[in-house]
This record gives structure tokens, C-alpha cells and sequence, in this order.
């Protein structure tokens, strides 16, 4: 009989703007049971910190190496994170002996799959110790070393969400938009196909921060009182990254931001909300067939403009929020993580040749105990 353990997965995206903190209990099969879950935002002066990470990896070669200055950020952000975890047990009345894992994300300071490299900070170790909870971390590392291109690693979850979505032959497409978007397809017959798909929210975060200072474009307003510039919108979309036939994965930094004289502030917020919708359908093309729907998760379907720009262009597909599909689409992210890492405590494939290219379904993730 399958083990059922109860997992905490956390998680820190592209978008650098916090901690998601989600519980499930799971067999990392077929059995899910979701839990609470709650948002732990980064200050002003830590996102800072973690773009500063951004630089300090980008002239490595070797994943494990931690310039100083890049060690003390790992240290900060793994405080965090064990501070996230407290304030989640404590917000929910749990203890640390109630949760078997910590399925860990950390921070990717550099994604490079062409040259076999990635790089998350956060020291699993430390926050097993911190927390008293054995926590699963480093899980995209194992997929490159078979060859894949270590993202994305959430389609394993999204599959086993699918069947409660799925009626009678329909292929569902999830659709997660954070600072990089990416698609998990699934058939009627459960087979998967994920990949990136595009800019997702950071071009849209770093104009508006750019701009005005602020983080974001709160529900997409700023963009929505703006139009598409058609030029700008055909530099990003004419990249080589939609063309042909291979899949890959990618880096914060692969698509350029707009510099502050290309646009009016309202114009560029919209123009890039315009390319991450695109980005999504263009993308989409590649998939082995039109999905019946798209189900959107993510920060990104908070963004009205954006979400109103993939309507138009789904093509008589439906696009659904992940609420209105029955699920939390901040929660999902943290939830894949936790769902992972019984995965990899079980020895369950994480990646697979239709995710990230990977040769066959592997493993992977490192334990570290209390």
C-alpha cells in the first residue's frame, strides 16, 4: 500500500516577490489532499538582495560554487524561508513533527540548459536544521545530468490534477504564468507534454518597477488603459526561442526588458501583456494537439490584461482561471514542490522525456534530515 505523508512545499519564483507556503498530503501518486496554504512577500530591500544574486551567479560554471557575497544571500533566503515555515505551523496550529517533508525550491540565480547548468541557492541542510523537518532539495540537478533541460519540473502535479479535470477524450493544458510561463498538456490517455513557453510577468514587473517603482501592474490596470505597440510586440515574438521544433527551457534574463524611452508607461505594460499571452498561444502550437481548455495559474491570471489578451487568441478554447477550475492558483506552485518531494523520497520519476527532453523518467532531489 502507497504511503500517504503530509508535505510542505515552498516555493520562490522568477518573479522574486515572496515565499508561497503550501501543505498537502499526498503518496505522490494518484492521492492528493490540499491543504492551506499562505504568502510570505519579500521586503523592497531583499528582492534587491536576490537581483544582486542574479548578478553574482551569472559568471559561474559550476553549481556548487558560492562566492561570498552569493552566500550570504543563500543564508538569508534560507532564514526566510525557515521563518516562512514557523509562521505557516504556527498560522495553522501544526507542529514540525506533524509534517513528514519540506519539499524545497530555493532561488534559481541561473538557468543555463545548453550548457548542463543550473544553479538554486538555499541550503536544504541548514533549513532541516532550522525547522526540524527533513526537507527535499536541488531537484532540477539530477534531470540535467540525464540530459534534460532541468525544467519544468511541475507538470509531474499538474498531471495527477488533471483526471479530476479531463471529460471524455479532452486534452487540458495547464498554463502557469509566473516570471517565466510554461504549459503542462495532458491527453485523455494521462500522456504529458510540458515546456517553457515565454516571457510570463517579468517583463511586465521590471517596466512598471522601472517606470514607477512599484512591483507590479496590480490586476493588469496600468496596461489596460494602454495599446499594443505592434513593433515592440514583434521584437519579442519574432525570437528563435518560438522557432523549431525543440523545446527549451529558460532564463530569467533570456528576453530583454524594454528600455524606459520605447514606450509610454501604459503602452509597454500592455504591449508585454500582449507578448505573454502570445507567448502562450505561439508556443501552444507546438503541443500535440488544441487543448478543449487552458487552465491558468500562476500570478499572471491576476493580471486582467493579460488574461483578457489569451482569451482572445485561444482560438475556441476556454481559458479558466485555476480557481474557476477548482484549485488555488497561488497555492499550486508550493503544492507541486511538496508533491515532489515525496516523489523523490519514494524514488518516483520527477522529469520526464516529454517535460524537459530527458533520455527516460528520472528521479532526483537530495534529502536532507534534521
Amino acid at each position: 500500500m502507497d504511503v500517504v505523508r503530509t508535505a510542505i512545499g515552498l516555493m520562490s519564483g522568477t518573479s522574486m516577490d515572496g515565499i508561497d507556503v503550501a501543505l498537502i498530503r499526498t503518496d505522490g501518486r494518484g492521492f492528493i489532499e490540499r491543504g492551506p496554504f499562505l504568502g510570505v512577500p519579500y521586503e523592497a530591500d531583499f528582492r534587491g538582495r536576490l537581483k544582486r544574486a542574479l548578478e553574482l551567479a551569472r559568471p559561474l560554471t559550476n553549481r556548487r560554487e558560492r562566492p561570498a557575497e552569493l552566500r550570504e544571500i543563500e543564508l538569508e533566503l534560507t532564514e526566510r524561508h525557515a521563518l516562512a515555515v514557523t509562521a505557516f505551523l504556527e498560522r495553522y496550529g501544526l507542529s514540525a513533527g506533524a509534517v513528514d517533508v519540506l519539499g524545497f525550491h530555493g532561488q534559481t540565480v541561473l538557468h543555463r540548459p545548453d550548457d548542463g547548468l543550473t544553479i538554486q541557492i538555499g541550503d536544504g541542510r541548514e533549513l532541516a536544521r532550522r525547522t526540524g523537518v527533513s526537507v527535499v532539495y536541488d531537484m532540477r540537478a539530477n534531470d540535467m545530468v540525464h540530459g534534460g533541460q532541468g525544467a519544468p519540473l511541475v507538470p509531474a502535479y499538474h498531471a495527477a490534477l488533471a483526471g479530476k479535470l479531463q471529460q471524455a477524450g479532452e486534452a487540458v493544458c495547464f498554463v502557469n504564468i509566473g516570471g517565466i510561463s510554461n504549459l503542462t498538456y495532458i491527453d485523455a490517455d494521462g500522456r504529458i507534454a510540458a515546456f517553457d513557453s515565454g516571457p510570463g510577468n517579468t517583463l511586465i514587473d521590471q517596466w512598471i518597477e522601472m517606470r514607477t517603482g512599484r512591483p507590479y501592474d496590480p490586476g493588469g490596470e496600468i496596461g489596460g488603459r494602454g495599446t499594443v505597440v505592434p513593433a515592440l510586440a514583434e521584437r519579442y515574438l519574432n525570437s528563435p526561442f518560438f522557432r523549431g521544433n525543440i523545446r527549451r527551457s529558460l532564463d530569467r534574463g533570456d528576453f530583454a526588458p524594454l528600455r524606459p524611452d520605447e514606450a509610454s508607461l501604459e503602452d509597454g505594460a500592455r504591449t508585454l501583456a500582449h507578448v505573454a499571452a502570445a507567448s502562450i498561444v505561439k508556443s501552444a502550437g507546438f503541443l500535440p494537439e488544441r487543448p478543449s481548455a487552458y487552465i491558468v495559474c500562476g500570478g499572471g491570471r491576476l493580471n486582467g490584461t493579460l488574461m483578457a489578451e489569451l482569451s482572445a487568441m485561444a482560438e475556441g478554447s476556454r481559458v479558466l482561471s485555476a480557481e474557476a477550475a477548482g484549485f488555488d492558483g497561488d497555492a499550486m506552485e508550493a503544492e507541486a514542490w511538496a508533491y515532489l518531494a515525496v516523489r523523490s523520497l519514494d524514488g518516483l520519476p520527477l522529469t520526464f522525456p516529454g517535460t524537459t527532453g530527458v533520455a527516460a523518467p528520472v528521479s532526483g532531489g537530495v534529502l536532507a534530515t534534521p
